[in-house]
């Protein structure tokens, strides 16, 4: 179990900006209204009993309930596709693997472009959906770390949004190498480890209404990186587009449910999260070539 406490997060948040300030990045009179407001968090008896007790459910079965609603606006599909297509565009049509493929979101976009699509995934519920959003390719059931699919047969491999999710990155970038002809092109997005590091974590209601998240683990930049390099791959590119510098908005005291922690907790103290987060990494992308 996960012990989440509204609390314990937005005074995390009020940490990481003083940390800020003591190395001269803010004034005095923002660590003062840091410190008061840390007081008046304190003093919260809304925030002090609403901690939640939180399930750590496995991809199977966290994405069986996520399917439901998996296709609806997210702001990370918004970062990783003109990424995504960025490179898809200049490659030549060729044998295409969408590893991980969910509900076939990047599958449709190779088949698009004139690639023969073949996707894997561990999800039967994601696979039902992409099968019938893509009916030209061909899903697999399958592990990352153990692909149903042939050494150097593929031309391109695409991994969007789910390496956090697998506890080790050796097995399954070995995997892509094998898989991949020599030339071969491998594109990665993820959300970056700086974000996974502040809760950003998909939220389940379990068939129970118990609150849960899927299984999700930080993998440092360089763990990418030693992963790759050992299956034999080389660095094409590697991208860390950052949060934008938005103006923090209006405080609200009201604390939203959990489905929506951690973002909804950022609203109760929006001037520490903007310092916080604004400019730090919100994703990890890399090209890859065997």
């Amino acid at each position: 179990m996960i012990y989440e406490h509204p609390l314990a997060y937005v005074l995390g948040l009020e940490g990481i900006a003083l940390m800020r300030a003591y190395t001269g990045e803010h004034d005095r009179a923002f660590v003062e209204a840091r410190l008061t407001e840390i007081r008046e968090f304190l003093d919260d008896d809304s925030l002090a009993c609403a901690a939640v007790e939180v399930a750590r459910v496995d991809t199977v079965d966290g994405y069986r309930i996520w399917s439901q609603t998996y296709d609806t606006p997210n702001a990370a599909f918004d970062a990783d596709e003109p990424f995504i297509r960025e490179l898809v565009d200049a490659l030549p049509p060729g044998d295409a693997l969408d590893a991980a493929c969910g509900t076939g979101r990047i599958a449709a976009y190779l088949a698009g472009r004139g690639h023969r699509v073949r996707g894997v995934d561990s999800s039967p519920d994601m696979l039902e959906r992409a099968r019938r959003r893509v009916p030209q390719a061909e899903f697999q059931l399958g592990d990352l770390s153990s692909l149903p699919v042939p050494g150097e047969s593929v031309d391109l491999v695409v991994c969007s949004l789910a390496l956090t999710h697998v506890p080790a990155l050796d097995p399954v970038l070995a995997e892509f190498a094998r898989v991949l002809r020599p030339g071969g092109h491998l594109v990665i997005t993820d959300i970056h480890p700086e974000g996974v590091a502040r809760g950003v974590v998909p939220p389940v209601r379990l068939p129970d209404g118990r609150p849960g998240r899927v299984a999700t683990y930080r993998h440092l930049v360089g763990d990418y990186l030693r992963a790759a390099l050992a299956a034999g791959l080389r660095v094409r590119r590697c991208e860390e587009p950052r949060h934008p510098p938005e103006k923090p908005g209006e405080r609200t005291d009201v604390l939203e449910p959990w489905e929506v922690w951690p973002w909804a907790l950022c609203d109760l103290a929006p001037e520490a999260a903007h310092a916080a987060i604004a400019g730090t990494p919100s994703m990890l992308l890399w090209h890859f070539q065997r």
